[in-house]
């Protein structure tokens, strides 16, 4: 598993926006000041949270972002999987987004795989949003 600058940016947006005060909309001009990021990019990666359900929204001039679930009911597998998809090393190893590949012919290098997976996944499911705050 490699993480994109989508899964980056999007946790990294979700931190300043846990540790900011709570209630109180975030402008996305602050919160990609604040953590070096591109503007016209986390709009994109903003809406998807959105549409996912872990921000809200709201225009005008108090408007901005704030979470919609509590920090301790969202997990860091769950914005990975939201931009990367897989936590898997290879497809024919996830759970979620399985794909055939040639490794499903050694049994053991795919056993190992499914681990490494299981590994991953154990630690980013059980790591949310409030715990890195």
């Amino acid at each position: 598993m490699k993480l994109t600058t989508h899964s980056e940016y999007g946790l990294l947006a979700l931190l300043y926006i846990c540790r900011s005060k709570r209630g109180k909309n975030i402008p996305l001009s602050k919160i990609a000041k604040a953590q070096g990021l591109p503007i016209k990019y986390m709009e994109h990666l903003m809406q998807a949270m959105c549409r996912a359900g872990y921000l809200a929204s709201a225009k005008g001039k108090y408007g901005g972002y704030l979470l919609n679930r509590p920090a301790e009911k969202i997990t860091v597998a769950e914005i990975v999987r939201l931009f990367d998809g897989a936590l898997a090393p290879t497809g024919s190893a996830s759970r979620y987004f399985y794909k055939p590949t040639p490794i499903e012919k050694e049994k053991k290098l795919l056993k190992l795989m499914r681990e490494i997976r299981d590994l991953i996944a154990k630690k980013l499911e059980h790591t949310t949003i409030a715990d890195m705050c």
